[in-house]
């Protein structure tokens, strides 16, 4: 039997979650730039067709994603990639997920002539229950560079959504509801631009060290 420590809440259709998952004991996930646009890559094609991206963030060992989990109906049955059946007969939103590190340690493992896991398993997720808190996970969310110290502002560093949702190039990224959230990009740059109290969203921020 597993162990309780060890469960996770299933991704449930129709729901909000921050996913989280940091490399195994800490260890760097992404060694150079072709592996951030790697993950991404494998990100788009295991995970786009059952969730709709909000946000997110790329560190050197751990990353952030704001998704909606989408209806069952709104699945994007034909585009889903699988690593293990063609047609599995129950979509699981977690598997998918697993998919995607697998995919992603299989190929790093391969280049860096490394073997083992990478990443923590289980992966972390917590449901997003309010506007308010996807108001400041998303401010969360970005701010991460900094508040780990690794760039002076949120615009600095190249590995996140901040910066496509200030820009018109084309995007999966939820933009649009994006900017909604916050009422304008006025309001979204100024948002980020202070810093926020994030006691309110406390129980929805996993890395707290």
């Amino acid at each position: 039997m597993q162990d309780d420590k060890y469960k996770k809440e299933p991704l449930d259709f129709g729901n909000y979650y921050h996913i989280y998952n940091r490399g195994n004991n800490g260890i760097d996930i992404f060694f150079d730039n072709e592996n951030y646009d790697y993950f991404l890559k494998l990100y788009h094609q295991y995970i786009h067709p059952i969730a709709e991206t909000f946000a997110w963030c790329l560190m050197k060992n751990h990353f952030h994603f704001l998704v909606y989990i989408r209806n069952e109906k709104e699945v994007l049955i034909d585009s889903l990639e699988y690593s293990t059946v063609d047609n599995p007969r129950v979509i699981d939103p977690s598997k998918q997920f697993g998919h995607l590190f697998n995919a992603y340690t299989q190929a790093i493992n391969k280049k860096h002539s490394r073997t083992g896991s990478l990443f923590e398993k289980p992966f972390e997720r917590k449901r997003v229950t309010s506007e308010k808190y996807l108001k400041n996970l998303i401010y969360y969310i970005h701010n991460n560079p900094v508040h780990h110290g690794f760039t002076k502002t949120i615009i600095e560093y190249p590995w996140s959504s901040y910066g496509s949702i200030l820009s018109d190039m084309p995007t999966k990224l939820k933009r649009d509801d994006v900017i909604e959230i916050y009422e304008s990009k006025e309001n979204f740059i100024d948002y980020h631009s202070e810093e926020q109290d994030l006691e309110t969203i406390f129980d929805l921020i996993i890395d707290r060290n």
